[in-house]
């Protein structure tokens, strides 16, 4: 790598909660998130809006408040927020997803800095417990919106890149798992190199929206309540208690649905040496998960987990391993294409 400082370059984690952008600025990284989220309004709710000095997009026929502004006016109104990204995709029959996803990705990358600067954004693998869902036209879309916005975009696995970010010092070799919203996506790496890509279609929203369905709630509450904090070894409350359930059942489904997934092929994966077993996503920030993740790992390792494994890890940040892990890759290809 280049120790040039402000080397263009973009890594664009393009989540269904949060979208954030990765930068090199000044030789540091820099991150900058947004929710992934809107809600509309109508016209009447302007003066309001400006009063409360609230941001919002006007439209020919309604306001539209995105951002974090969105889920805390969903909450207040008692509303689902609408999310442009449903269980890691773009969401179906939602008619304003693609120009909010402009708007939401321009407030984070900005105006590129050379021309056709790369763009490395995130894209999930296939589920395997949801036969039928399409990724290429979520792939293609983003592109898209990428080019308009003068970048050159790249798409790359969501859990690939948390190795880049998170693995350097095993020459980015390594088992990934990202709890992401609206999935959770796994992969296997090897120098640098994919053996293996796949996702479960379960995740954060799965989380929200079971324990919402047990107790009558929405999911945003649920979400909210989430969000500020559940300490799954002692929750306080109805809500906390569904929602250390259902992430206790997730870290279980989720471990036995990869242990299986490599069982079919270990025979045609040949690792040469352990590697570290790294897990990320919003949904791992919970006081005790990886408690609970390593005490699961650890009974699902006296059954025989196909890949040896020499630690399991936290991302050293969550929120923004995918987002690193991509600019690693975009400022490694401007360096390319300049000869470096």
């Amino acid at each position: 790598m280049s120790s040039k400082k402000n080397t263009p370059g973009v890594g664009l984690d393009i989540g269904t909660m949060n979208i954030v952008a990765a930068r090199d600025e000044e030789g540091k990284t820099v991150v900058r998130p947004i929710r992934d989220a809107f809600l509309d309004l109508e016209m009447d709710a302007k003066r309001s809006l400006k009063l409360s000095k609230i941001n919002y997009i006007e439209t020919e026929t309604n306001l539209v408040v995105i951002g974090d502004e969105a889920l805390n006016m969903a909450n207040l109104f008692k509303r689902e927020a609408r999310r442009p990204l449903s269980q890691g995709i773009i969401a179906a029959g939602e008619l304003d997803a693609q120009e909010i996803l402009g708007i939401l990705i321009n407030r984070v990358v900005g105006e590129p800095v050379v021309e056709d600067e790369p763009c490395f954004y995130s894209v999930p693998a296939a589920p395997i417990d949801k036969q039928g869902q399409d990724i290429i036209y979520h792939t293609e879309i983003f592109k898209a919106i990428l080019e308009e916005q003068g970048y050159e975009g790249h798409p790359t696995n969501e859990a690939m890149a948390i190795i880049f970010s998170q693995c350097a010092d095993e020459s980015f070799s390594g088992l990934s798992v990202s709890y992401g919203s609206g999935m959770c996506n796994i992969a296997l790496a090897y120098q640098a190199s994919s053996g293996m890509e796949f996702s479960l279609a379960r995740g954060g929203d799965w989380i929200d929206q079971h324990a919402a369905n047990a107790l009558g709630k929405t999911a945003s509450q649920m979400c909210s309540i989430k969000e500020k904090g559940v300490d799954l070894a002692n929750p306080k409350g109805r809500e906390q208690q569904a929602i250390a359930l259902y992430i206790s059942n997730l870290i279980s489904y989720s471990l036995k649905s990869i242990a299986a997934e490599f069982k079919k092929v270990q025979n045609d994966i040949d690792l040469p040496e352990a590697i570290p077993f790294v897990v990320s996503g919003g949904t791992t920030k919970a006081t005790g998960f990886m408690d609970i993740f390593q005490k699961e790992f650890e009974k699902i390792k006296k059954k025989g987990f196909p890949i040896e494994i020499t630690e399991v890890r936290h991302a050293r940040d969550p929120l923004t391993a995918v987002a690193e892990g991509l600019l690693v890759l975009a400022m490694e290809e401007y360096e390319d294409r300049q000869g470096g």
